[in-house]
């Protein structure tokens, strides 16, 4: 038995390869979303291109995907969040971020995944890439209380 690609923990034959193979649907856009990064791991490129929305396929490079896809060491998908997507909705997103190594750089690519049903089928129509968040800085001020959590005055304490 081997465990999916998609981090699903279920075996593949019953988890995204039905829906590689074409013998069953994706039931929702999280569903696709784990069949596509599942495809990308076994270069499944002709369902990636398939399950791509056909308003947005102009310009696919199936060759370049395949080299980069065969060429990546795949290391997991994570879903950071989804909204709408399910079995009666018409649009939905997923936010994952895809693990894997370039050139033995470990590299992640963090996306917000948008996805269209069309006649019962899910599609993956654009994706947007999440910026990471600013670093934000507290400044302490000189009589404000230590962060360290002493009870005195910052000037007293870590301030000195």
């Amino acid at each position: 038995m081997t465990t999916c690609p998609c981090g699903s923990t279920k075996p593949y034959s019953d988890c995204c390869e039905p829906i590689i193979k074409g013998s069953r649907p994706a039931e929702t856009a999280e569903q696709l979303m784990r069949a596509r990064y599942s495809a990308y791991t076994r270069t499944e490129m002709d369902f990636v291109f398939n399950s791509t929305d056909p308003a947005n396929r102009e310009g696919y490079d199936h060759d370049g995907t395949r080299a980069w896809a065969e060429n990546s060491e795949w290391l997991g998908l994570q879903i950071t969040g989804t909204s709408k997507g399910e079995k009666d909705d018409a649009t939905g997103e997923v936010e994952f971020i895809a693990r894997f190594k370039e050139n033995g750089i470990l590299r992640e690519h963090h996306e917000n995944a948008l996805f269209t049903r069309k006649e019962g089928i899910w599609y993956f129509s654009d994706g947007v890439m999440v910026k990471p968040k600013p670093i934000t800085v507290t400044k302490v001020g000189r009589n404000d209380p230590c962060p360290c959590g002493s009870g005195q005055k910052y000037k007293k304490c870590c301030g000195k």
